[in-house]
C-alpha cells in the first residue's frame, strides 16, 4: 500500500516537470521567433520613382520595342516561334523569308547587316530536324568542334561561304543555325545563347 505522502511527491514532481517542459517549449519559440541566429537585413533604400514615359516611335514587325529605354541590345524577331533577346547594335533587318524546303522542312531565314557585318539566323521545322545527328549532317560546318547551347548538343566553326557559324537542336523538330561575318565572330556565342522560343514549338 503506498503513503498518502508518496502520492503527493510524485504529483508535485510530475507538475514541476510539466512546468518545466512548458518553459522550455517558450524558451524556444522565443528564439526562433526571434531571428535569433540569423544574417541581419540590410535595409533597403527606396528606391526612386519610376521615370514618366515619353512619346516614342511605334517599333516595326521585324523589330519590338525593347522593355526599355536603357536595354543593352534590341529584340530581333526571327519568327513567330523564335527571337533574339541579344543583337549587336547597327545591325538591322535586309534579307530573310522562306527557306527553301527540303523533303519534310519548312523554316525561316532572316538576315541582319550593317556597313560592317552580318548575322544571319536559319530556323528549320519538320523531319530534317527531327534529331541532333540528322540536323548535324544537314548543317556544313568546317574545323567544327562540339559545344553548347543553353545546355543542349551543338557545333561550333566556319561556314562554307565564310564568317563563324553554330548550329543546334532546339527541340525535336526545331533546328537552329546562326551565322555571322568574322567581323562579329566574337558575338557568335553571346548571340546562340539569347535565342528564345515559344514552350511546345
Amino acid at each position: 500500500m503506498i503513503a498518502e505522502g508518496q502520492n503527493i511527491g510524485q504529483g508535485r514532481r510530475a507538475a514541476l516537470a510539466a512546468l518545466a517542459f512548458a518553459v522550455t517549449a517558450l524558451i524556444i519559440y522565443a528564439l526562433f521567433s526571434s531571428g535569433f541566429g540569423r544574417p541581419p537585413r540590410v535595409a533597403m533604400e527606396t528606391p526612386p520613382p519610376a521615370p514618366v514615359p515619353t512619346a516614342s516611335p511605334a517599333p516595326s514587325p521585324d523589330r519590338p520595342a525593347a522593355a526599355g529605354a536603357a536595354e543593352p541590345s534590341p529584340i530581333a524577331v526571327v519568327s513567330d516561334r523564335l527571337w533574339l533577346t541579344y543583337l549587336p547594335r547597327g545591325l538591322e533587318r535586309g534579307g530573310g523569308g522562306t527557306i527553301e524546303p527540303a523533303p519534310g522542312a519548312e523554316g525561316v531565314r532572316a538576315r541582319y547587316t550593317s556597313a560592317t557585318g552580318f548575322v544571319e539566323v536559319q530556323v528549320e521545322h519538320g523531319t530534317v530536324a527531327a534529331d541532333w545527328d540528322g540536323f548535324r549532317e544537314r548543317v556544313t560546318v568546317r574545323d567544327s568542334r562540339a559545344t553548347t547551347v543553353r545546355g543542349r548538343p551543338a557545333v561550333v566553326g566556319r561556314h562554307p561561304d565564310g564568317g563563324r557559324v553554330i548550329a543546334w537542336l532546339e527541340r525535336p523538330g526545331t533546328g537552329v543555325w546562326i551565322r555571322v561575318s568574322d567581323s562579329l565572330s566574337d558575338e557568335l556565342v553571346r548571340i546562340a545563347a539569347s535565342v528564345r522560343a515559344p514552350v511546345g514549338d
